[in-house]
């Protein structure tokens, strides 16, 4: 309610011109809000005219919180001049983002618009792969040397910090910038000012090393709680941190690629309103054919058994609780997959764990399957036979769709638990092996075993 008011505020203030009570209100406001006032309420032509009404102190916050593709848009219309400004006050690590996502006509222009150190920092930062720690650290810190007094510490923290990402955590560093230990800001307070930063600073600090994936890096800050870690190279040297906010982010991407991959779409980073149709096609198209040729083994299946099924008494009844039996394989199997997937990207499950996995969910299954066994047999028999009147569905065969029911429920939790944790293994995304492909697997198995089972009880 209270941001409707805000926005109802901000329109109000803009249609009407009142731009100096506008600049003042914005002043007030979180970027992020900002940010998504101009893209929801305003058109291209507003957005651009908005955006030179900012203060300078938070233009730069406001243009990184946009999407790629108002950013992309504003870049276009920026003067070279107003490209420089955004830029020089933006972190370097921010810059590095936008420039990932932007066509090559605009990154040349954001690279011409940095300063030369800048660009070569830049260009730097770039050549780290996609999926590593460098690709998201920025250089922006502030270094301490052991040997400092708490109050020359603070006397450079005053000269350095406004242009650094962070200046609550600082890192120790010896002549040859090899990371040694680590200060912050609460510490350095309640020390006296001429301690030496040796004697109260952490050893042995918590870091990152600079290919190291992404998503480990966002699973330490979720273990250790840290604001920023440091990132390091080969020979101990740090490089640039990481701060808490591009952990957050990550871990946002990773959970919304892994939704994606399980159900059976190909990740893309675009909100889905921007995002056109023919790309979303593009994005379902490829899947749903692959699973539609793999279901193609599930009807070859039953083509198999079907006249073997419909010499029995009850076939045509057995062929009828075929969907049910796959459809609570299939629902089985993805319940596992999706918790143990779960766990692997929360760190909380390693392929060494694959047996204790596997022994709970088949304890979990038996009970599952004794469940459902039940309810199914009396379902047949109390609603499908006396209600309906389906007099085909005997005990003896309510008992063998039953029990068929019961190993389907089982089996399904086996391969829903193991495949993930396999796909890890294989340096796969275990993303990759949940619902979509557990269902299939599980849909061919449950179909072969039903058959089987019936044909030998009933045959």
């Amino acid at each position: 309610m209270e941001q409707e008011k805000t926005t109802e505020k901000l329109l109000e203030l803009y249609k009407n011109r009142r731009f100096a009570d506008l600049r003042m209100l914005l002043l007030d406001m979180e970027s992020a809000d900002i940010a998504a006032f101009a893209e929801e309420e305003l058109d291209e032509k507003e957005r651009l005219f908005f955006f030179r009404l900012l203060p300078k102190e938070l233009a730069s916050d406001v243009f990184v919180e946009f999407d790629s593709d108002t950013q992309e848009e504003l870049i276009k219309a920026f003067t070279d001049k107003e490209l420089k400004a955004v830029i020089d006050d933006m972190f370097l690590d921010d810059t590095v983002d936008i420039i990932d996502e932007m066509p090559a006509n605009v990154v040349k222009r954001i690279l011409l618009a940095a300063d030369p150190d800048e660009r070569k920092t830049i260009n730097e930062l770039l050549e780290y792969p996609d999926d590593s720690a460098g690709s998201l650290m920025t250089p922006e810190f502030v270094s301490l040397s052991a040997n400092m007094t708490v109050s020359d510490a603070f006397d450079k923290i005053r000269r350095t910090g406004v242009n650094k990402e962070t200046i609550y955590t600082c890192y120790v560093t010896d002549i040859r910038k090899r990371l040694i230990g680590v200060v912050t800001v609460k510490d350095l307070l309640l020390a006296d000012k001429e301690t030496l930063i040796e004697d109260i600073m952490t050893t042995n600090p918590v870091s990152i090393e600079t290919l190291e994936d992404k998503e480990d890096v966002a699973l330490k800050f979720q273990k250790y709680a840290y604001l920023a870690l440091p990132v390091i190279d080969k020979e101990g040297c740090i490089v640039g941190i990481i701060t808490v906010d591009d952990a957050v982010d990550v871990l946002q991407e990773e959970a919304t690629e892994d939704i994606q991959i399980m159900a059976a779409i190909t990740p893309d980073d675009k909100p889905y309103l921007k995002t056109s149709p023919f790309k979303i096609w593009l994005n379902r198209a490829p899947w749903l054919l692959i699973l539609m040729v793999s279901a193609t083994f599930t009807g070859l299946i039953l083509n198999t058994y079907e006249s073997a099924l419909s010499a029995l008494g009850a076939g045509t009844l057995l062929i009828a609780c075929v969907p049910m039996l796959m459809d609570s394989g299939g629902n089985a199997g993805s319940q596992a997959s999706v918790t143990v997937t779960r766990g692997i990207a929360l760190g909380e499950l390693k392929f060494k764990d694959i047996f204790r996995v596997q022994w709970k969910e088949l304890r979990v299954g038996v009970l599952l399957a004794l469940t459902l066994g039940a309810a199914c047999f009396a379902k047949l028999l109390l609603i499908d036979n006396l209600l309906f009147g389906y007099s085909g569905y005997t005990a003896e065969v309510a008992f063998v769709i039953s029990l068929c029911l019961a190993i389907t429920v089982v089996l399904a939790k086996f391969v829903g638990c193991s495949l993930p944790l396999l796909a890890k293994k294989c340096k796969l995304d275990p993303a990759v092996m949940a619902s979509p492909f557990i269902t299939t697997i599980v849909d061919a198995l449950s179909l072969i075993l039903f058959c089987n089972v019936a044909i030998a009880l009933l045959g």
